[in-house]
Order: structure tokens, then sequence, then C-alpha cells
């Protein structure tokens, strides 16, 4: 019997699973940095000292490296776990559901360290809290992702499904850069004095809240209903390495590997740029990044209409160059003789573009990819292909960090800002990467 048509009401329920995982990954990627080791203008006490190991590498860019690490040998593990089950409610849905608690619980405790100021003993702290968190993230993105495209029959329908999970991406976006933005409200509200403490507060209610909209697929979707795909029988081992045989998802993979990294890199990096370089205050982070992804909410039938006329390659290819020239402008913030808002607004609106196509089209891509190595080989290893992308993603997003953190040796602090512009270049080298890679990636177009 084929699957029933996944209406619009249970697309958009699809969607509120993201903006829930968005919320929480984006506040560890936005929030860690600027908690654990702020500019002396922030108004917060620094937590982890800035020792390096080597001579190289900072303490943050460690702790963080070690939890993705730990984190990339789970994604693989939940990812076979998941294409193989024969539960009776799905394949995906059941592990969704039990992975919604402990990503809630270790989100918030990531900011509260162990001791109120500078202290090694943080630094094992915040190692624990975020391994538990990535595990928890990683056994809800995988099964959550897998179900795209097993929900979904053509490149159309992948295409409108991607682009409403990428609104709950974007909206969690949104809320992440919104935490100080909160937390003034929290401060005066609650009579706080202490700005540690009003942020863990505003935390704790985000992570809450992603919690609950985290809930709305697992309770909203049948997955047997509207799927019906068939376990796979591959163990672990020769699964990753069939996955790993395709062609095309190899270059795939390493262009999306480069551009989450740089990603990562403005996300860490935007509350610094905007009060060291700019010498703006913290508060318009929250503003600036809900323009940028707002005014990317308009490009969205404009990127549909695109990939169906030219295909999605074009798109992606000309979205990393345009990327490529603002992480170069990121490099002259505050150095050309431009009103710092203006300077700041030009930035954040030139990225809505890229933000719109390389948040729709590279799911969309990669359900294409499954699909048709599912057809090719009779092995439905949906979850796997998006589970070593979430590896490599989250990789990306940790050697951002990771970059981001080491890179503030070199300056981090009014009058002494070099580390933060060199972050400019490295995320163009990363694009311009992307670029040489994904343009090897070869488009098989529907015909109509």
């Amino acid at each position: 019997m084929l699957p029933a048509k996944l209406p619009l009401s249970k697309q958009i329920a699809y969607a509120c699973g993201m903006i829930g995982w968005s919320t929480m990954t984006n506040i560890i990627i936005v929030m860690l940095p600027y908690f654990y080791l702020p500019p002396n203008n922030a108004g917060l006490r620094p937590l982890i000292p800035q020792l390096l190991l080597f001579g190289v590498i900072n303490i943050l860019s460690l702790i963080t490296a070690s939890g993705r690490l730990v984190d990339a040998f789970f994604d693989p593990f939940i990812a076979s776990l998941s294409d193989k089950s024969n539960n009776k409610r799905g394949r995906r849905i059941p592990y969704m559901k039990w992975a919604i608690l402990p990503a809630v619980v270790f989100c918030a405790l990531t900011f509260y360290p162990w001791v109120k100021g500078l202290s090694v003993h943080n630094a094992w702290w915040l190692t624990a809290t975020l391994v538990f968190f990535f595990m928890g993230a990683t056994a809800y993105i995988i099964p959550y992702n897998a179900l795209l495209p097993e929900l979904t029959n053509t490149g159309a329908e992948r295409v409108k499904l991607s682009s409403l999970q990428q609104v709950g991406f974007v909206i969690g976006i949104i809320l992440s850069a919104l935490v100080n933005n909160f937390a003034d409200v929290v401060e005066k509200s609650l009579h706080i004095t202490d700005r540690d403490t009003a942020v863990q507060y505003t935390i704790w209610g985000l992570a809450f809240f992603s919690g609950l909209v985290m809930l709305v697929p697992v309770l909203a979707i049948k997955e047997k209903r509207y799927s019906n795909s068939k376990p796979t029988h591959l163990p672990l081992l020769p699964a990753i390495k069939k996955t790993f045989e395709n062609r095309n998802f190899k270059y795939y993979l390493i262009s999306d590997f480069s551009y989450y990294m740089a990603l990562s890199i403005i996300s860490s990096g935007l509350l610094f740029f905007i009060t060291v370089l700019l010498n703006l205050p913290e508060s318009m982070g929250g503003v600036l990044m809900g323009s940028m992804v707002l005014t990317s909410l308009l490009f969205y039938p404009l990127v549909n209409y695109l990939s169906k006329k030219i295909g999605k390659k074009p798109i992606v290819l000309f979205s990393f160059g345009l990327l490529s020239l603002i992480f170069v402008a990121i490099f002259f913030l505050g150095k050309v003789p431009i009103d710092p808002k203006v300077q700041i607004y030009t930035l954040v609106l030139s990225a809505s573009f890229p933000l719109a196509s390389l948040g729709i089209l590279p799911n969309a891509i990669l359900a294409e990819i499954a699909q048709n190595d599912a057809r090719r080989t009779g092995e439905n290893r949906e979850g796997m292909f998006f589970a070593v992308k979430y590896l490599f993603v989250k990789l990306g997003q940790t050697l951002g960090i990771a970059l981001f953190a080491f890179l503030t040796v070199y300056g981090k602090d009014p009058g002494n800002d070099y580390g933060l512009r060199l972050n400019g270049i490295c995320g163009c080298v990363l694009c311009l990467l992307a670029i040489v890679f994904f343009s090897r990636f070869r488009e098989r177009r529907e015909i109509k």
C-alpha cells in the first residue's frame, strides 16, 4: 500500500522540530565563546583561562573539539540503529522522542559553570555537559532528517519540505541570537544585578521552549502512515563504507563541511564583530540576526523557482561565491569611513540570499542522493547518509568555533582586534574551497 501524502499541517509540524534543535545548537555556537571568554567590555567575567596547548591550541578550542569527537562516533551508531529499527511506530520517531529531555537539560547546564570565576575546573565541567548535549541533539536530528526523503516523493516536494524545515532553522537562529536581548528583559523584570544569572535564566527558558516544539513532530506525525521505507540489514561498518562509495556524496560532504565551518565563524564572532570592531551595543546582535534571517525568507520563493528552472547546483555555487566576498568585508569592519551601523547592516543583509539557498537546497540535494542510492542498491540507508552529513556538519561547526577561539589569542578586545579580523580571511578561504569541490558535483535533473 502506498503511503499517504503528507498534508501541509503535518509539514509545518515537521518543521517545528527544527526550531527547537536549531535554537539549542545555535545557543551553543553563539554564546559559548562569549560566555566563557568574553571581551573585556561585555560585563561578563571570564570563566576559563586562556591556556595554550603546545603553544597553539587554546583550552576552549580543545573542549569544543573533544565534545564533538565523542559525538562523531555516536552519529553513525544512532543512524545504524534507526535504519535497522523494526519499531511498530516507525524507524525514526521513537528515537526522536527519547532524545529531547537530555538535549534540553544539558544545553542549559552547559552555561552553569562549576566555579563562578576563572577556573580550570570549569573546563572539565564544560567538556562533560557538551558531550551529553551533543549526544542528545544527535539522537534527535539524525532520525529527524532521515524522515525527509521518506515523507516526500518528488524533487519539488523535497524542496518544499526542506524550505519549511529551513524556516524552522532560521527561527532557531533568531531566538539564539536574542539571548542577550532576553537577558536584558530578565534583568529588569526580576531585578537581577548579576549578568551571568540573567543569561542562565534566559537559556533555561529557551531550552525548555525548544523541547516543547521538538515534541510537535513526534506527537503529530504517524510515521507508518506517511512512509513505507523498509529497515536495512547492513551492519554498521559496511553501511558507512557503502555510503562513502557514492561519488556525488563525497563532493557534497566536503563543500557542506566547509560551509558550516565558515558559518560557525560568523555565528561565534557576531557579538565580537559588533562590540569590538564596530563599538556597537551587544543587544544589536539579535536585531541584526533577525533582520538577516527574516530578509532571507523573502528569497525562499525565488530559490524554489530558480531550482526548478536552472537546477540547484548553480545557485549553490553562486551563494558560496557571495559568502566569500562577505567574509573579506569582515576584515575591514570599522576601518572604512562609513557609519558602523551601515557597515554591519550591509554585511548581514548581503548574506540573506546565501542563507536562504544554502539552507534550503543542501538537504533537498542530500535527500535525492539518498533516494537515488536506495533505488540503485536496494538498501534504505537514509539515516546513514544524514548521519555522515551531520557528523561533518558538527565537525565543521566545532572546528569553526575552535578556529575562532584560537584566533582570539591574537586579539579580541578594542584596540587589539587582529585575531577577530583574521576570521574573515579564514572564512573566505573556506567558501572558495566549497566552490572547488561542489563544482565537481553531478546534478541529475528530473525530467518533467
